[in-house]
């Protein structure tokens, strides 16, 4: 998978997953485009990547803000005339407000929504302007648009929707383009946040038997098939979505 001289945009790669596909891309010799609305997470990564000799710009952006996002694509063109990958991570949830659905205000609701679904939209659309025959989007979604746990529904609803808002961009950018959605499952990325929020998270062996793999998954599960989506050696995938959960979502487990 050959990615020298490829500019990649990756969204909310200050930290998680994110962080690990933009260090991904790097180390395969891409420049990385580090567009995160935490400065202290863009500019940690952006300096720990350069120290190594790796291309990377950190450039501040709220996807929520279309004049954000136009301002993020605009120094992108500036600098590097064209975009060949943009990876859709950037993203928030509202698992642990405490909230349910009859007590989390519909600002909340829609507040997810704006940042998971119509932020991909936003970059998609500014970012799909500048990009040549053979570019590729890869759209983070998640488990939860196929399952849920009780009172997740803005989560769970955003990333049904990033499901939709793929095959869709699929056939509105194609055949210049391709658009596919990944689908993590339970990720540690305890070890891949920034160094002021970086610590260690003891997994059991009961979250480790609930993957038929036996295993949680780690950053790098996420960030090598982001490679191959956005690869020469994917071109024939559009449109498709991947499921990358250790086979969480295909183990039966009763109640004990």
């Amino acid at each position: 998978m050959e990615f020298t001289g490829k500019i990649v945009v990756v969204t909310g790669s200050g930290q998680g997953i994110g962080n690990c596909i933009a260090r991904t891309f790097a180390e395969k010799k891409a420049t990385v485009v580090i567009a995160e609305i935490d400065e202290e997470a863009g500019l940690e990564l952006e300096a720990a990547l350069k120290e190594e000799g790796l291309a990377a710009l950190f450039i501040p952006t709220d996807v929520g803000s279309e004049d954000s996002v136009k301002q993020m694509v605009a120094r992108v063109i500036e600098c590097y005339g064209r975009i060949d990958v943009l990876v859709n991570n950037a993203g928030i949830s509202t698992h642990m407000d405490q909230n349910t659905l009859f007590t989390r205000s519909i600002e909340d609701f829609e507040r997810v929504m704006r940042i998971n679904v119509t932020g991909a939209y936003m970059c998609s659309k500014y970012c799909g302007a500048h990009m040549n025959e053979g570019s590729s989007i890869i759209n983070m979604t998640s488990t939860r648009a196929l399952m849920s746990e009780p009172h997740t529904e803005p989560y769970s609803a955003s990333k049904g929707a990033l499901l939709a808002l793929t095959h869709s961009l699929a056939s509105s950018l194609g055949p210049k383009v391709r658009v596919n959605a990944i689908s993590p499952g339970w990720i540690d990325v305890s070890q891949w946040k920034k160094k002021s929020e970086r610590k260690f998270v003891a997994l059991t062996e009961k979250d480790h038997a609930q993957h038929l793999v036996g295993r949680v998954g780690v950053p790098e599960d996420i960030a090598y098939a982001t490679l191959y989506l956005a690869s020469d050696e994917a071109s024939f995938i559009t449109g498709s979505h991947f499921v990358i959960d250790g086979g969480m979502t295909r183990k039966m487990i009763y109640a004990e």
